[in-house]
């Protein structure tokens, strides 16, 4: 019998703790070894349990989940998903966590917690088995830190789109990505998985540290160089559009695809039809498929695409899946991905 997943649950309110350890152990595959209910009984837990995976809620007393993880990533790193409120304040920080190295997080409703977390069973499952089996990353460096040296665009009569699908571990895999790229860069749009609220200020973040401009994309909006536009989480799909000559963002409701709103396939079979040889398609970290069959038809259309490698990627899922269909004509490290899309940038003409 294959040895299940050890998770231990670190949360200051003992309803969340009962129902996660509800939620875990219900899946064959996983058991909750320990609760506790601040990150210092986590810390003797941890030693004396040894698990696979820890949840760890953001706001705690005591000690905050975020100065945990710190300490902990630096002393002892293991896969993490944090468990955090659906808050602007509460996204800021579970995004700092995504920085410092966390795997992946799960949201908490914000009324009627038992059912609105035992809705998310399946979600929260899949996440800690993603994280069971996920690569653990160096903490980013801080905001602070010496900016990342800026690379020159090739000259170009085109006007390339750079359209990027990603999941779990991609908040930093895009920063790296867009941190090189420099203010004259093709437009780039972006679906990666989120829920609603978290977007915007990951929007604001990447904005703060690239030359780029980033927003969470709107309606109608004009695709234009030099800017990136971000799939608001949760409620709706992005799509590539025409406005005549120009391109523009195009965002509907729609039942969930491949169980994602935003979705990743949405956006890059947008991007077949509308743009076809003038994309280049870069498919990153992720778990699940979303995302391959629309890298496909994207390359079927003249597109140049790319996936991540599996050595660079914190789950090697959704870029797996595209190198099976043979959707990427291309197989890059994340290091290398910014100076491989800029020198895509002035292939295959410019057709529009």
């Amino acid at each position: 019998m294959t040895q299940k997943i050890k998770v231990l649950c670190v949360d200051d309110s003992a309803l969340v703790r009962g129902l996660m350890t509800e939620i875990i152990n219900g899946q064959p595959d996983m058991e909750v070894v320990a609760t506790a209910p601040d990150p210092y009984v986590a810390r003797d837990l941890i030693k004396r349990h040894n698990p696979d995976v820890l949840t760890l809620d953001v706001e705690m007393p005591r000690m905050d989940g975020l100065d945990f993880l710190e300490k902990l990533m630096r002393l002892r790193p293991m896969p993490v998903v944090m468990v955090s409120s659906l808050t602007e304040r509460g996204s800021e920080i579970t995004l700092r966590a995504l920085e410092l190295g966390a795997i992946d997080f799960v949201t908490k409703p914000r009324l009627g917690i038992r059912d609105g977390l035992l809705e998310y069973t399946e979600m929260i499952a899949d996440k800690i088995r993603a994280a069971s089996r996920a690569r653990i990353r160096p903490a980013a460096p801080a905001a602070s830190a010496p900016p990342v040296a800026t690379l020159k665009r090739p000259l170009s009569s085109s006007e390339k789109l750079v359209i990027i699908g990603s999941s779990t571990g991609g908040t930093e895999a895009i920063r790296t990505v867009l941190q090189p790229l420099p203010p004259d860069s093709p437009a780039i749009l972006i679906t990666q998985h989120m829920p609603a609220g978290f977007t915007r200020s990951f929007a604001q973040r990447l904005d703060s540290l690239c030359a780029v401009t980033v927003c969470e994309a709107q309606h109608g909006q004009r695709v234009l160089p030099g800017h990136v536009y971000l799939a608001p989480g949760g409620e709706q799909h992005m799509r590539l559009g025409r406005s005549g000559a120009n391109y523009v963002v195009e965002l509907e409701a729609g039942d969930p695809v491949n169980r994602h709103r935003p979705s990743v396939d949405v956006l890059f079979r947008s991007a077949a039809a509308n743009a076809g040889r003038n994309a280049i398609g870069v498919i990153l970290t992720g778990m699940g498929k979303d995302g391959a069959a629309g890298l496909l038809q994207m390359r079927q259309a003249g597109a140049h695409t790319v996936a991540q490698d599996e050595a660079s990627c914190v789950v090697f899922g959704m870029p797996r899946e595209a190198i099976a269909l043979g959707a990427a004509e291309s197989v890059v490290t994340l290091n290398s991905m910014s100076e491989h899309i800029l020198a895509h940038v002035g292939d295959r003409g410019n057709r529009v």
